[in-house]
């Protein structure tokens, strides 16, 4: 069934005209064309669709378009202020902490939620927040890196 849904992406007002049911994933990528957000598992397992809603990491894939209703969405299109790339992003470009770049948007919005729950993260902290998103090239310790880079640049500022 048809359904009009308004919420906000990316700071500014938006809503479709769909099935209430379709995956969010889809939605931002065929029916608003922000294909940074990547289509990976299907499942919710390896983090590729991870966007931001309300201020919380959450798999696109796994939530439907009619949950967002009246929410604040965010992707990586979103993240930058600007012309200008947000620290998180500049810190995954200066460790290389990406190789092929597929799972890096998901890693990047992870990242920055996890960045607002904990600003000044401990190894630790970082490796457990960051466990479910996955990356097959095999650049674990270059993303911890940069989530410790970005930390200190921000200095606790989103």
């Amino acid at each position: 069934m048809q359904s009009h849904i308004r919420f906000t992406l990316n700071g500014k007002p938006a809503s479709v005209t769909t099935d209430g049911d379709r995956p969010l994933l889809w939605v931002l990528r065929t029916d608003l064309g922000l294909t940074g957000t990547k289509y990976g598992c299907g499942e919710g397992l390896c983090g590729a669709c991870t966007v931001i809603i309300n201020g919380e990491a959450v798999r696109s894939c796994q939530t439907s378009v009619k949950d967002v209703s009246g929410k604040t969405v965010m992707t990586i299109e979103g993240l930058a202020a600007g012309a200008g790339v947000h620290p998180v992003q500049k810190a995954f470009m200066e460790n290389d902490a990406l190789q092929c770049g597929y799972c890096t948007p998901g890693m990047i919005m992870n990242a920055y939620a996890l960045l607002r729950k904990h600003p000044r993260p401990t190894t630790a902290q970082i490796i457990e927040g960051m466990e479910d998103n996955l990356c097959r090239c095999g650049a674990h310790n270059r993303i911890v890196r940069a989530i410790q880079a970005a930390s200190k640049d921000m200095e606790g500022g989103l």
